[in-house]
């Protein structure tokens, strides 16, 4: 597969191309595939935002960093930017991933970009991942508003439901996969009044439940 173009479009030709197929493999397809670089990515994509953050808002406190810092990295805009790098045209997938629609999937997309960004990491180092990643987040950064985030998702969404009267939403665990050190939830928010089931994954059930929030939150403001 060429992948020419893509690298194009994240700024960073690789000296390793094994290490850019192993992040665009999906254990669907084979060993070695992107998990161990997906946990490696999310680590060093939270480093960058966060020094960025740092960097453009100096009088921001803790608590408006985080919540920005979550509202970038959440499968949400993760999804949104592979989305733009057409990053499901290049992902090698198991028959039964591509006949499901996998390479369109969120959590699939997002998590291939976290390992891409790894895999830039281990190849060119800190200074190129970086320069990748700030590169394709350069307008999600450039519309922050730290105001305009000050609250969580979950925290949004509940005040809502309870301005407007309502049971505030239910969060279930779905699913649970990985080893202890890497594993990855799925979480459903459940609204019951309005008939809104919503889903998030992450790396921890906090992370998860914040990213069913936020989809159940944009729901209810429609």
């Amino acid at each position: 597969m060429n992948w020419r173009q893509l690298q194009q479009a994240i700024a960073y030709e690789f000296e390793q191309p094994s290490l850019l197929a192993q992040a665009l493999t999906h254990r669907s397809f084979g060993s070695p595939h992107y998990e161990r670089l997906e946990f490696l990515g999310d680590s060093v994509l939270n480093c960058v935002i966060a020094a960025e953050l740092c960097n453009r808002f100096g009088g921001a406190k803790e608590g408006e960093l985080s919540r920005l810092r979550a509202n970038l990295v959440r499968q949400a805009t993760l999804h949104r930017i592979a989305q733009d790098l057409a990053l499901g045209d290049y992902l090698r997938l198991g028959e039964g991933e591509l006949k499901s629609g996998g390479h369109a999937r969120p959590s699939i997309l997002a998590d291939a970009l976290e390992a891409l960004f790894a895999a830039v990491f281990l190849d060119g180092g800190f200074g190129a991942a970086r320069d990748s990643i700030l590169g394709l987040y350069r307008t999600a950064l450039d519309e922050l508003d730290p105001k305009a985030t000050s609250k969580d998702a979950k925290t949004a969404l509940q005040e809502f439901l309870q301005a407007r009267h309502m049971a505030p939403p239910r969060y279930v665990v779905v699913s649970t996969q990985g080893a202890a050190h890497s594993q990855r939830f799925e979480v459903e928010c459940l609204i019951t009044e309005l008939s809104i089931a919503t889903r998030g994954s992450g790396s921890s059930r906090r992370v998860a439940e914040q990213e069913a929030a936020q989809r159940a939150y944009e729901q209810v403001r429609q």
